[in-house]
């Protein structure tokens, strides 16, 4: 049972039906989340605009996903679990082996598990990371710009993990549950 209701985009009124109809234009739908997220505009407009200069970033939309969903693992969230798995696959391409290896922090490409490994380590370590995470993920040919898009990732999925779990958002996406809890 949803803890925080979803807002029906028809009934919308203000600034919420016009982020709505925005998402609805880009998207095709407007998912749960986004709909939640609209009993607070500026909590919508934060997360809209966040996602939006991530994904104009130099890390590109594969990794994001990647990140998302290791993140997702690491903090038990269905919901970013079942919508970044679905966006993986079917918007990405992402073959099955490697979105499931992000739940993990893993990937076959040295690089990008590095990356995803970084990730989990700022969720493990609630960002208080060391220079020898610092350096190691640098080592993994990644710039400062990109350790802080990475960073920036990860808080952003932190945050939708984090409504998620409060909300217990309906998953409206093919359903994917944590193996950790």
């Amino acid at each position: 049972m949803t803890r925080l209701q979803a807002l029906d985009p028809k009934e919308a009124t203000g600034q919420a039906k016009e982020l709505f109809n925005g998402i609805q234009s880009k998207l095709g739908m407007v998912p749960n989340m986004m709909r939640t997220m609209g009993n607070s505009p500026a909590v919508l407009q934060g997360y809209l605009n966040l996602s939006d200069a991530l994904g104009k970033g130099s890390l590109g939309g594969r990794l994001g996903e990647l990140i998302a969903l290791a993140v997702a693992e690491s903090n038990s969230c269905n919901y970013c679990l079942s919508a970044h798995s679905f966006i993986g696959e079917k918007l990405v391409l992402i073959d099955s082996d490697s979105l499931h290896m992000a739940r993990e922090g893993r990937n076959k490409d040295p690089k990008i598990a590095a990356a995803l490994f970084f990730a989990q380590t700022l969720v493990e370590k609630r960002g208080r990371v060391g220079s020898e995470d610092v350096d190691t993920v640098k080592a993994a040919g990644y710039t400062d710009g990109e350790v802080g898009e990475i960073v920036a990732h990860v808080a952003l999925n932190v945050f939708t993990n984090y409504f998620n779990n409060t909300a217990n958002t309906d998953i409206d996406f093919p359903v994917v549950e944590a193996e950790t809890v």
